[in-house]
């Protein structure tokens, strides 16, 4: 069963939000940032990518960096950028890409079903990582920014939703990039019991986006559970800030690879060495697109190639197995290219398909690049399945988009 909870959410005022709303940390470096809050005192990346407020250069791991996030969030509040609700609410954050909408529950997840693993994970974290956001959880007692979940899609929370998001939304706002963020409060007490009700009904949740984030925040409420003598389980530490969407809204879209050099080979010996293992088309120099499951897009010397794997180098029966990023991973990163390990090599690199193949194109043609190779896209039923079997994914193995805005609601752990 999953447990969750309403809590009193720390936004922005209706006027500010566009101000203060930011992406997530993790998808922009400090310069990025740092260009994208400039002459914007309100933007949310002040508490989120504090290194911005010292001198280009400055180690986003300093103390003094972590002690800033703290000032700015207590800035933020006392200037009434920032300003807690009342009473504990659920919220609707929905968010529309290209014309289609999904719609997410804000909760407050918790800490003992992350720690139990009700809260099922697919990927590895890095203990650094991990350490870096546990710290922003600890000096600021809040999580900041949300992580993006999915449950089983249930017919009675759809109609809850829907419901309310026939009324007008708190906030409506497009961002910089194009996408459409729209927030709803839930503040009827009869409503907000059953959504509770409901989740307690729902064996697990899955992580979709934001391992990292859920592991410090769960790691640092489990920290404030055991070193509080007094400890009920009452406490707001021992919940954690949650968007939960149902898996039928989500698509999961591509994750690409590209690749320095061919270790070695010329491009007649590369292309022989694949068909070994693969189908091998000539696709000519318009952009070619993974067509379904097991079939590849190879971009070398100005050609797109087709690559089918053939028969007998999969297992469908095996969750792992059937992954597009395990047939690419053993039989062409590995076993043709060399590359063993995809978190430490330096010759590899990984493009988000938001970017579109044209990236690709763009990277191998600069010289930056020798070779690209798109994915077709994992599904939502794969990653589940996973996750359900205990398994772990390959590493840069899904991307989710668009992702979740930071700063619409903050959870404070007190």
């Amino acid at each position: 069963m999953a447990v969750i909870k309403p809590f009193k959410g720390v936004r922005p005022p209706k006027n500010l939000v566009e101000q203060v709303a930011s992406r997530p940390y993790d998808v922009l470096n400090s310069e990025e940032a740092r260009a994208e809050a400039a002459g914007n005192e309100k933007s949310l990346y002040h508490i989120i990518k504090p290194e911005i407020d010292f001198p280009a250069g400055t180690d986003e791991h300093d103390e003094k960096v972590y002690a800033k996030a703290v000032e700015n969030f207590e800035k933020f509040q006392e200037k009434g950028w920032l300003l807690q609700d009342g009473k504990e609410n659920y919220y609707v954050y929905a968010q529309t890409m290209n014309g289609r909408t999904q719609y997410g529950l804000v909760v407050a997840a918790s800490v003992e079903d992350y720690m139990k693993g009700n809260i099922k994970k697919h990927e590895l974290t890095r203990r650094d990582k991990e350490e870096d956001r546990m710290k922003h959880v600890r000096v600021n007692n809040a999580n900041i920014e949300p992580v993006f979940f999915a449950y089983p899609h249930n017919a009675e929370l759809d109609a809850i939703v829907a419901n309310i998001t026939a009324q007008p939304a708190e906030y409506d706002f497009t961002a910089p990039d194009g996408f459409g963020h729209h927030f709803w409060l839930i503040e009827d007490e009869a409503t907000i019991k059953r959504i509770t009700e409901i989740f307690a009904q729902i064996p697990f949740l899955y992580i979709a986006d934001g391992h990292h984030r859920s592991a410090a925040a769960a790691l640092v409420g489990d920290e404030k559970r055991r070193n509080n003598p007094l400890h009920t389980g009452k406490e707001e530490y021992n919940y954690f800030l949650a968007v939960c969407f149902p898996d039928n809204q989500l698509n999961i879209i591509d994750y690409n690879r590209v690749v320095k050099d061919l270790n070695g080979l010329t491009d007649d010996e590369f292309l022989a060495a694949l068909a070994k293992s693969f189908t091998v088309e000539d696709k000519g120099a318009e952009i070619y697109k993974p067509a379904k499951l097991h079939n590849f897009s190879l971009y070398l010397s100005g050609k797109w190639y087709s690559l089918t794997a053939k028969p007998g180098t999969y297992n469908d029966n095996d969750p792992i197995g059937v992954l597009d990023v395990t047939i690419s991973s053993d039989l062409i990163l590995n076993d043709i290219l060399g590359i063993k390990d995809l978190r430490s090599d330096k010759r590899i690199d990984f493009v988000g398909g938001i970017r579109g193949l044209g990236e690709l194109k763009s990277r191998v043609d600069s010289g930056d690049m020798r070779v690209a190779l798109a994915l077709y896209p994992v599904s939502m039923k794969q990653l589940i399945d996973i996750a359900d079997s205990g398994n772990i994914m390959p590493p840069k193995t899904t991307w989710f988009e668009p992702k979740l805005r930071s700063g619409l609601v903050i959870h404070k752990l007190v």
